[in-house]
């Protein structure tokens, strides 16, 4: 059974205290004078090295503190914060770009897992960017990273060799020196000599806890015992940094199991295909983009069906409740005409348009604290 705090939702902090408002920190801490309202305020120091573990959320850490406990540490430390909040939809994509850019998911423009192409019929994943898409027109605004090197520091991005070059990476990460590096001594290796640099921004990224959460589940001994090689691995590049480089720990979501009992096939009611031209999102977060007039009749449907299990609603009221921040224009016709938020543990799959999120166990993207709140960890 849901409790009323699993069903409450978390409302996207941007400008505060969301992972938008990172680097921004980060840049004051390094005394550039990065300019930007922010709740979120980081000790001075030369250097700072920023570890993004993807699927790290704060109520999953707290949860399995004994898992992780140079990690957990930290949430009490000298430096110990309150939990930020991921951006709307709390999905990788849309929060490695957050974290990139310093922009909301309304202006950035990744607004989900995937999101229709305007003027198309067709659906763009972010995360395999797998249509011909500009992702400079895509996103067009400079990055957080690009600001720091233009005041001053020296901005390096530690990731896989494959995502070099990616469309992903171009809109997020554009900016910053690439280094590839695939395995754990390798990137700490490279966080260690890009540190040297003063000032300077480091930014690591690990995403082998997100896939063990997604293939066998939060609540499995094998997302354990990965959490416990992560909090090695974190602990490791500290003891391998100067003493005076100051060491980020954040996550871009958590995540929640949705068992086969608390799932919805779009493909067993008609009722919820009729009006809808693309279905678009996540399991957890929805796109549904409408027939000319049907938005209304969407609504209704989706809203018989699921019923206190989610929030329905139409693209103005989700932009309303600011679920997205401030959305540009170009931005408006990638959201859905109609949205849906899954509470507690649903998750609305598609058999014949997303066969691969059968398989997955852990999944993420809606407002739940479980997924929208994240740490930060400073040591």
């Amino acid at each position: 059974m849901t409790t009323p705090a699993e069903a409450a939702f978390v409302e996207p902090r941007y400008g505060d205290r969301s992972l938008g408002d990172v680097l921004p920190a980060v840049g004051r801490a390094l005394g550039l004078g990065v300019p930007g309202p922010t709740g979120l305020e980081l000790p001075p120091a030369s250097a700072y090295v920023v570890l993004l573990v993807d699927g790290l959320g704060a109520q999953l850490l707290e949860r399995h503190a004994h898992a992780a406990p140079y990690l957990a540490s930290l949430l009490a430390g000298d430096h110990g914060q309150e939990p930020m909040t991921a951006g709307v939809p709390s999905t990788t994509a849309t929060s490695l770009t957050s974290l990139g850019t310093a922009l909301t998911p309304g202006t950035h423009g990744l607004v989900g897992f995937t999101a229709r192409v305007p003027g198309s019929g067709e659906l763009l994943n972010h995360l395999f960017w797998d249509r011909d898409v500009d992702p400079l027109e895509w996103q067009p605004h400079p990055t957080a990273f690009s600001t720091l090197r233009a005041a001053g520091a020296s901005v390096t991005v530690v990731n896989q060799r494959a995502f070099d070059g990616t469309g992903l990476t171009v809109a997020a990460h554009r900016g910053a020196t690439f280094v590839g590096a695939d395995k754990v001594g390798e990137r700490i290796a490279a966080a260690v000599h890009a540190a040297r640099e003063r000032p300077s921004l480091t930014y690591l990224y690990d995403a082998d806890l997100d896939w063990t959460g997604h293939r066998w589940g939060v609540a499995s001994s094998q997302w354990l015992m990965q959490l416990s090689m992560i909090d090695a691995e974190a602990e490791q590049l500290r003891e391998a940094l100067p003493s005076d480089v100051r060491l980020v720990v954040v996550a871009d979501h958590g995540m929640v199991d949705s068992p086969a009992g608390s799932r919805v096939d779009v493909d067993d009611h008609a009722e919820l295909s009729d009006g809808v031209s693309l279905l678009g999102g996540e399991a957890r977060f929805r796109h549904l983009y409408c027939r000319r007039g049907a938005q209304d009749d969407v609504v209704a449907a989706w809203s018989a069906v699921l019923g206190e299990r989610a929030d329905v609603l139409s693209r103005e009221d989700a932009v309303r409740r600011g679920w997205f921040g401030a959305v540009d224009a170009a931005v408006l016709p990638r959201l859905g005409d109609v949205v849906v938020a899954c509470r507690g543990d649903l998750a609305v799959v598609s058999t014949t348009h997303f066969p691969y999120e059968h398989s997955l166990v852990g999944l993420h993207g809606s407002l739940t604290p479980a997924e929208m709140l994240i740490p930060v960890l400073v040591d």
